[in-house]
């Protein structure tokens, strides 16, 4: 059958081009966002930590940051700009991958739903499990151990939308909506408890920071990933969309 959509005709070079774009775009949206109302929940947090630090000794002199606060401020831009960059890569690379098996001719709403199946399995579900807190808190102790348990529910977040997209199309075509969508949920919510039960909690936020800067910081981190992959699938589709679009009209569409 055509699929004038697929990526392979126009070139996986081209894919990864309008991933590397679609990427940069979506990180500068984001680094914006994070700058705007990130950096002043970091630096309340920054204060409140300076401000509980015990005196120093007579003499001594305090350690100078390797970055300081103006310079974190002013690569946070560049910083969310080349991750940006790295994730609408591997964006690209699984749009092409990944294609065939999502079943709409629409490439807009396709790069949207693997955005989309991306922040929920791996930006939500974390968020959930292991909300991020600013960079004042924390056991330096225990940051392998954080990490590690971080990654392990990204892993568990992207399988539980797998699990999910597979039970709701495990039913036949002819079953009511509600209820592949009802096997759908219950795939993932089945295999994201699972996880959240595996893996141990962790809170290392001291009862006396103030929960509304806690609750700002989270939220403004969701959002800046949420901001993120949706900029990545909208600017993706669209450039595919115009990629085909523009594409000469004698030329055959692939076929498979």
């Amino acid at each position: 059958m055509p699929l004038t959509a697929h990526p392979k005709a126009h070139g996986f070079g081209a894919v990864l081009l309008r991933g590397l774009l679609a990427g940069l775009i979506a990180g500068l949206l984001s680094g914006a966002f994070a700058f705007t109302f990130g950096e002043p929940q970091i630096d309340a947090a920054i204060a409140i930590e300076e401000a509980s630090a015990p005196p120093a000794a007579p003499g001594a002199t305090a350690d100078e940051p390797l970055v300081s606060r103006n310079g974190q401020k002013a690569g946070l831009i560049l910083a969310t700009g080349l991750a940006g960059l790295a994730l609408g890569l591997l964006f690209a690379v699984a749009y092409t991958v990944l294609r065939r098996r999502l079943r709409t001719p629409d490439d807009t709403r396709a790069a949207l739903g693997l955005a989309l199946a991306a922040l929920i399995g791996g930006v939500l579900v974390p968020w959930v499990k292991y909300p991020p807190s600013p960079p004042a808190v924390g056991d330096p102790n225990t940051i392998t151990q954080r990490t590690i348990s971080y990654l392990a529910i990204i892993v568990i977040g992207l399988v539980a939308v797998w699990a999910s997209v597979v039970a709701f199309r495990s039913l036949r075509a002819g079953a009511p909506e509600w209820r592949r969508l009802l096997t759908g949920l219950g795939a993932f919510l089945l295999v994201v408890v699972i996880g959240y039960a595996l893996l141990p909690n962790i809170d290392e936020v001291p009862g006396t920071f103030p929960a509304s800067l806690l609750w700002n910081f989270r939220i403004t981190s969701l959002g800046t990933s949420t901001i993120l992959w949706t900029a990545l699938g909208l600017s993706f589709g669209a450039l595919t969309a115009r990629s085909n679009q523009a594409r000469p009209a004698g030329k055959t569409p692939a076929t498979v």
